[in-house]
């Protein structure tokens, strides 16, 4: 089993559902607090590997919701020093096993990549509300 670093925001009950998932199909998981990691270009861009600039915004934090931030607009550069200003803006999870980094919650991804102990139906990204 794989050794998850698990960047989320804490108290959110999806990226606590993420955890739980991962830590059933016998992962460990370390938990970081994405919103405090003194992220850097170097640091971040990674996650993102080959994805479009745009997917790699939250699309339910509460500036793109309201279209105050089109995820579309920005460049790579643009983008990083968008979200290294703004953390809640990053897509989230942040997963990182060994030297490969993810961004987001796609079970299919997981599964393919480490593995889940069951299937998982749909998204699972984001914070719903209690």
């Amino acid at each position: 089993m794989a050794t998850v670093i698990f960047y989320e925001k804490p108290g959110c009950a999806g990226n606590a559902r993420q955890k739980r998932l991962l830590t059933d199909a016998g992962h460990e998981v370390e938990p970081r607090d994405l919103l405090s990691e003194p992220w850097t270009p170097q640091s971040l861009r990674p996650f993102f590997g080959d994805r479009p600039v745009a997917d790699w915004f939250n699309k339910a934090a509460p500036s793109v919701k309201s279209g105050e931030i089109d995820p579309g607009s920005f460049d790579e550069a643009s983008a990083l020093r968008a979200l290294i200003a703004t953390p809640l803006l990053i897509r989230r999870p942040l997963m990182q096993v060994g030297e490969r980094r993810e961004t987001g919650f796609e079970p299919a991804l997981v599964e393919a990549w480490i593995g889940l102990a069951e299937p998982v139906e749909g998204s699972i990204e984001g914070c719903p509300r209690q």
